[in-house]
């Protein structure tokens, strides 16, 4: 199994590619995803979430209330880093197992927002960073998700800075262009690593 960590900066379009890699036929894990499922009504997660928050983050619903909570998180790092330590082992865990079911000869993309700032790298076999310009994340993020200039910039603020992320990467993917430009970046990055892979298996 090729263990892949792929990462970038909010808006940079990370989505794009992680589903460009599945279409070639990569298994994806990814932890943004995870990360909403450990938090689930019922979930030792959200139990975790709701004493350490207070009730005014969860919803009438019983649901995690992630508006409330980001805006505690992210005007707070003190905070931030609270939520961090009660939903990181908990995704990391999951992730594992997903992983632990793997083929030998499957090609497993780890999708991790914050790869370069936990120090991630060394954990995986091969690391893909997508980049792109900071105002292209704003505006992507001002059309795509609703935010002002300031809530993007507030967002970007809290993750690792262009170089910290690409002096981690294997491979640099630039995706501040069109979903054309893009795809013949990801076809390349594909048959690397199934050279990569088979090399592994060999």
């Amino acid at each position: 199994m090729l263990n892949v960590g792929l990462t970038g900066g909010i808006g940079s379009g990370k989505s794009s590619v992680a589903k460009l890699l599945v279409a070639h036929g990569a298994i994806l894990v990814d932890a943004d995803r995870i990360a909403r499922e450990v938090v689930e009504p019922g979930t030792e997660g959200l139990a975790a979430v709701a004493a350490e928050f207070g009730p005014e983050v969860l919803a009438a619903d019983g649901t995690l209330d992630r508006p409330k909570l980001g805006a505690i998180v992210f005007a707070d790092e003190a905070r931030r880093q609270a939520l961090n330590a009660i939903v990181h082992p908990l995704v990391g865990r999951r992730s594992e197992e997903l992983r632990a079911a793997a083929a030998p000869d499957d090609i497993v993309v780890n999708d991790v927002p914050l790869l370069a700032e936990n120090d991630l790298a060394p954990f995986y076999d091969f690391v893909i960073v997508v980049d792109a310009a900071p105002a292209t994340q704003i505006e992507r993020l001002v059309r795509t998700r609703g935010m002002t200039e300031d809530e993007a910039r507030a967002r970007m603020a809290a993750q690792a800075g262009r170089e910290e992320r690409t002096a981690v990467a294997d491979l640099v993917i630039d995706n501040d262009g069109l979903l054309e430009e893009l795809e013949p970046q990801v076809r390349a990055a594909w048959q690397r690593l199934r050279e990569l892979a088979a090399a592994g298996t060999a």
